[in-house]
């Protein structure tokens, strides 16, 4: 399948270093005239979009899911991946990369509405292993460090091992998906989320795009 963007892109938000600690530090990512940004919408040269999770719905049986945590990293003063995929209650593992320590906070979120998760105040260079636990229907994650708000990225919580990750192409493949028809989800953390159906027939294949506008 493919997902694509249509539409001006968004500017990136602006930070200007000085106003936060570690500045010289987290300022080797700057424009070089003390100011960082942050760009949440990724376009590849032939207006593939980024950072989206597919994730295919009602699977009732099919292939093992031996998803056993999500792992990210603190680089430079920014989130890698800058989107994860998780799973509920298994862990979310953060390792810290950065000669800096992170107020860590991870929220899980509806599209309207945050509620905190857990609160890491003090992220070293030994990280933190917690378990990622959602309450009612949520499924989306959004994380951010306290002291350098440039420093931000997003979560998706999966339910079966049909899901996939788009690059900068845009392009993304789900194998070994059982025959029947289901619902496939398109996830952006900022511009919002898109459903169709799918139908896969025995030993077949069958593609589909989602395109994204501009908010």
């Amino acid at each position: 399948g493919t997902v694509q963007f249509a539409g001006e892109l968004p500017p990136p938000t602006r930070f200007e270093l000085r106003r936060y600690p570690d500045r010289a530090y987290c300022g080797a990512l700057s424009d070089g005239s003390g100011y960082r940004f942050l760009r949440e919408v990724a376009v590849g040269s032939a207006q593939g979009l980024k950072d989206v999770i597919v994730t295919i719905q009602g699977v009732e049986k099919g292939k093992p899911f031996p998803f056993e945590e999500t792992k990210l990293e603190t680089n430079i003063c920014q989130f890698v991946p800058f989107v994860s995929v998780m799973r509920d209650q298994h862990p979310l593992v953060v390792k810290n990369l950065d000669d800096v320590s992170h107020d860590l906070q991870v929220y899980e979120r509806e599209w309207e509405h945050i509620f905190i998760m857990f609160h890491r105040p003090a992220l070293t260079k030994a990280g933190t292993s917690d378990l990622v636990r959602f309450t009612g229907n949520r499924r989306g994650v959004i994380m951010q460090c306290g002291m350098h708000p440039y420093m931000q990225g997003h979560g998706l919580a999966v339910e079966n091992p049909y899901y996939a990750v788009t690059g900068l192409e845009g392009t993304f493949t789900i194998g070994e998906l059982p025959a029947g028809t289901y619902r496939i989800k398109a996830w952006h953390p900022i511009l919002g989320e898109q459903a169709q159906e799918l139908t896969v027939a025995a030993n077949g294949t069958a593609s589909v795009g989602f395109m994204f506008k501009a908010k």
